[in-house]
């Protein structure tokens, strides 16, 4: 490789059409973009889904904590929205507050309604929930950019 060469090469690796002109590696970006898509999966399928069609294992709990099917439908439509905000750049960092807003809460009904049984599970999804938020942080200002542009 020519020393001409050489610079353009290294140029290249951190360009902004690659990480978003941040300073991650592409590396650190697919892992970031992988996480997105494993917890989207999730709060999709998993968690919103269930209680979406009303299955069995999600109406109990709703009934306990007696909130019923609006408790439930409400729960899971708003989990279905995070998760495919998370799919969409500019709502990830959003989305990604917000889920763990939800999570919070179901700490709360667990300690409180559930005597502390999975509570962990929350906690738990809220550290990458976490870390979302804050490496996708520039997104919420082009959000507010856009629209304050269409205001």
């Amino acid at each position: 490789m020519s020393e001409t060469t050489a610079p353009v090469a290294r140029a290249a690796s951190t360009s902004p059409s690659v990480n978003g002109g941040r300073g991650r590696s592409r590396r650190a970006e697919i892992s970031l973009r992988v996480l997105q898509i494993v917890l989207a999966l999730f709060y999709g399928v998993a968690s919103a889904l269930p209680k979406l069609i009303a299955h069995p294992s999600a109406v109990e709990p709703f009934d306990r904590i007696g909130w019923g099917n609006t408790g439930m439908y409400t729960i899971g439509s708003l989990e279905l929205a995070g998760a495919v905000a998370l799919l969409i750049p500019v709502l990830s960092s959003v989305a990604a507050v917000a889920l763990s807003g939800l999570m919070v809460g179901a700490f709360v009904v667990q300690l409180t309604v559930f005597d502390g049984q999975h509570a962990a599970t929350p906690l738990i999804l809220i550290v990458p929930l976490t870390l979302i938020a804050w490496a996708r942080r520039h997104r919420t200002a082009d959000l507010v950019r856009m629209a304050r542009r269409r205001a």
